[in-house]
């Protein structure tokens, strides 16, 4: 199975655009502003969340006429749109039939990186914390549900919290639903690294290793520790313990130097192997790979070494750059389209290769 065809319609710029896909890499260029990374965006969404831009659905709405907006996608066996009109919540339909966002995460795997990651290794824990359930999400579809499960319990547990509510029975329930669904993250984030690591040590990359381990998750008894930190906690008007505090390192294997004191470089190749790594293990799924103005930030052997590893891929790879050139190294074994904006509206237009 694999993503066939993508409408656009009143979305970002774009007023209508169409895309067919085979399973060559998509190249993407044009000028900063003319709408490409909007084109990844509407792909994102066919996953569960909102989207590698994290906006919301009144956000993605074309301003001009602020009519709400829909994208139409064709996989191999199913066809899935998503849309929203000014005001509303995103809603999902498959094959007609009206879905949940969790169940996009069942027919396709989409993962990304977007500029705004480069700072990963040196912000907060949050930033690095979404990365890592994005990736747990490829593998196991149900992490989604069981994020949501752990939060909704949590945020009412802040509630009482916040209130002041003293009695243990209030308490008891909420933090039996948080130990259940955090056992799953746990699990899932564990087993996430474990195949990350099985899939750079298997394979032949210009791109360096990264030994990942999670910190802070809290004690496998969460239960038992939510009840025994409920003062702790209500002085603090929150929960201070549990797989929300968790954090992700990552270490440059090679050289045994963490990569939040890597250089700027080397920070943003250890990204790109893990994201290598993560559509390598996902073998066998229907994967889709977005790289939001990689090329840029790579030097021209770096860059061919990319676009190699890229083509050898079991997944669908779409990138942005703003020259062509960037792409030289590709050659005909990917697909283009220029992108260009005028007067707020954007336009596609599929080229061929040209050696430059």
């Amino acid at each position: 199975m694999s993503l066939r065809s993508l409408t656009l319609l009143q979305f970002r710029s774009h007023r209508r655009a169409d895309l067919a896909f085979d399973t060559r890499p998509v190249a993407l260029y044009g000028p900063n502003g003319a709408g490409k990374t909007s084109v990844l965006e509407a792909v994102s969404l066919l996953s569960p969340g909102r989207g590698l831009r994290r906006a919301s659905a009144e956000e993605l709405i074309r301003r001009q006429e602020a009519v709400g907006w829909k994208l139409k996608a064709t996989l191999s066996d199913y066809e899935i749109e998503t849309s929203a009109l000014p005001g509303q919540s995103r809603e999902v339909r498959i094959d007609g039939k009206a879905a949940s966002q969790l169940a996009l995460g069942r027919l396709l795997r989409v993962l990304w990186l977007v500029p705004a990651m480069d700072r990963l290794w040196i912000e907060g824990a949050e930033g690095r914390r979404r990365f890592l359930d994005r990736m747990a999400l490829s593998f196991f579809p149900a992490h989604a549900e069981a994020v949501l499960a752990y939060e909704k319990a949590m945020r009412e547990r802040n509630r009482l919290l916040k209130d002041d509510v003293q009695d243990g029975a209030w308490y008891h329930a909420l933090e039996g639903q948080m130990a259940e669904a955090g056992a799953q993250i746990r699990v899932h984030r564990a087993e996430t690294l474990t195949k990350l690591a099985a899939a750079q040590a298997g394979a032949a990359t210009a791109f360096p290793a990264a030994t990942l381990a999670i910190t802070g998750e809290g004690p496998e008894d969460l239960a038992a520790a939510l009840a025994e930190g409920r003062w702790r906690d209500m002085a603090a008007g929150r929960t201070l313990t549990g797989p929300h505090r968790a954090d992700l390192s990552a270490v440059y294997a090679e050289k045994d130097a963490p990569a939040d004191q890597c250089s700027t470089g080397e920070q943003k190749a250890l990204l790109i192997s893990l994201l290598l790594a993560n559509a390598r293990a996902l073998a066998g799924e229907t994967t889709v790979l977005l790289l939001d103005e990689v090329a840029a930030h790579l030097d021209a052997a770096r860059r061919a070494a990319l676009y190699d590893e890229i083509c050898a891929l079991p997944a669908q790879v779409m990138m942005t750059g703003t020259g062509a050139e960037l792409f030289e190294a590709l050659g005909e074994r990917a697909r283009y389209w220029e992108v260009t904006e005028t007067a707020g509206t954007s336009a596609l237009a599929e080229t061929a290769f040209q050696n430059r």
